[in-house]
């Protein structure tokens, strides 16, 4: 408890320190997003419980194979004749292999017994033995398989489940700050092009520039203010769809009653170092170490568990029981076992058709199947996505690289046009090219950074659930 307390308080500590120190806006980082998710968001807390609610059937199955003690106190009085008075406490032990122990101690007495009833204190030793079905397996060794399958099904599924909630929300990060840059890159353009229009206004006013050349500024600037508002809502859209992520310690939403920002930039990310590691490790795993496929196996074991409990439906139902008796003060006599002081009986039940039989291990063996085909489909998937994604990476990994050199090249056009234009050897009309062309490229590799990290996130959960 204390170190769940101190956990929570590392936690609020981290994400006030990342979170924010500006009066009126907040920071979020990476890290702390994550931080919050993982500790926080209502779907990593209910995965946690699935597993404990697994844990929990697994428990309950073991309890069909816990003794069981018995009591009954009781009599029977009629116009003051005591018809009996009977004491009975007893115990039965079942064991693995579908025998059952029982043993009990019994006293009656009255005036109007049954014939069948032994007067006294008795004492009871028996056994039941299962002689063809629910020998070799039952449904308490099927049950208690199964929830031992399940529990591991649980875990693979819930920590798949956990790492594609982490994998989203690592994703919707990373596309809020590509938003917060595509709105800061064009609120840059529009306090550039405010600039010139107000150097341009100048210049005309001393006779040095045409009219027109106002008009063009004044377009161009509009025209980038447009953007800027596009790029201001897409911004704020993607701050709701973090927000979806966002949850405080009480199960409530988080209130993003301030602005919000993001701390890091797309840049920032190790992702761009540690890629080529990532790739590597993931080529060299066994597909079959991947959780969902150890879904499927687990999943296999418990259908397996359910084919062999079917078969038992096929065998013949036929119980041995045995009771050796004691009378209470006397001197057990214990062998020969059938000749005094004992009980037994022979149970036999044959179905005729076996229609229930054959049609419950047809269904099981038809899942099993079924199981199978998954077990090879989903391989197939896996292996694909890694390559796919690998390849995504390392694509755009390049493609960055080409894009940063031509806006570096876009920038140099740009600053020779405005020379140009200075010396009068150019126009306004080619220096608003020139910026637009810049711009584009510059949103480009915006694009092409939040795919790369986007590819990689996916890489990443796909490498932590082996």
């Amino acid at each position: 408890m204390k170190r769940g307390k101190r956990t929570s308080l590392l936690l609020i500590f981290l994400c006030m320190a990342q979170l924010a120190t500006a009066q009126d806006t907040l920071r979020l980082s990476h890290k702390a997003f994550l931080a919050i998710v993982k500790q926080y968001h209502p779907l990593a807390f209910r995965y946690r419980l699935e597993n404990d609610i697994a844990k929990a059937e697994l428990l309950n199955a073991k309890g069909n194979f816990d003794p069981v003690i018995a009591g009954k106190d009781g009599s029977k009085t009629i116009d003051g004749i005591d018809y009996y008075r009977e004491s009975n406490i007893g115990i039965e032990i079942p064991t693995w292999y579908g025998i059952s122990l029982s043993g009990s101690y019994n006293n009656i007495d009255g005036q109007r017994l049954n014939n069948s009833d032994t007067r006294g204190g008795l004492y009871q030793f028996g056994v039941n033995i299962p002689l063809a079905k629910g020998l070799l397996f039952d449904q308490r060794r099927a049950l208690l398989q199964q929830a031992r399958a399940a529990l591991q099904m649980t875990a693979a599924e819930q920590q798949l489940l956990t790492n594609e909630l982490f994998r989203d929300a690592e994703n919707a990060y990373w596309d809020w700050v590509r938003y917060y840059e595509i709105y800061t890159l064009q609120k840059q353009a529009v306090e550039i092009n405010s600039n010139r229009l107000a150097l341009i206004k100048k210049t005309f006013d001393y006779g040095e520039r045409a009219a027109i050349d106002t008009t063009e500024a004044l377009s161009q600037l509009r025209g980038y203010e447009l953007e800027q508002e596009d790029a201001y809502l897409q911004y704020v859209k993607a701050t709701m769809e973090l927000s979806l992520f966002l949850w405080t310690a009480d199960q409530q939403p988080y209130d993003l009653s301030r602005p919000l920002f993001p701390a890091d930039n797309l840049l920032s990310s190790e992702a761009y170092e540690s890629y080529p590691a990532l790739i590597a490790n993931l080529n060299t795993q066994n597909l079959n170490d991947h959780l969902s496929l150890i879904y499927y196996q687990q999943k296999e074991n418990f259908l397996e568990t359910e084919r062999r409990l079917k078969w038992q439906s096929f065998l013949p139902k036929v119980d041995f029981t045995y009771n050796f008796f004691n009378k209470e003060g006397y001197r057990g006599e214990y062998f020969p076992m059938f000749q005094n002081n004992y009980q037994y009986g022979l149970k036999l039940e044959i179905p005729i058709f076996l229609r229930q039989a054959r049609a419950g291990y047809q269904i099981t063996k038809a899942k099993i199947g079924q199981n199978r085909m998954d077990v090879t489909m989903k391989q197939q998937e896996l292996d694909v996505k890694i390559s796919n994604y690998a390849n995504e990476v390392q694509n755009y990994s390049a493609q960055i690289s080409l894009a940063d050199k031509n806006i570096e090249n876009y920038r140099r056009l740009l600053q020779g046009e405005e020379a140009m234009y200075g010396n009068g050897e150019s126009s306004l009309f080619l220096i608003n090219s020139r910026q637009n062309k810049l711009i584009e490229a510059q949103e480009k590799i915006i694009e092409l950074r939040f795919k790369f990290l986007k590819g990689f996130s996916e890489l990443k959960y796909l490498a932590e659930s082996f």
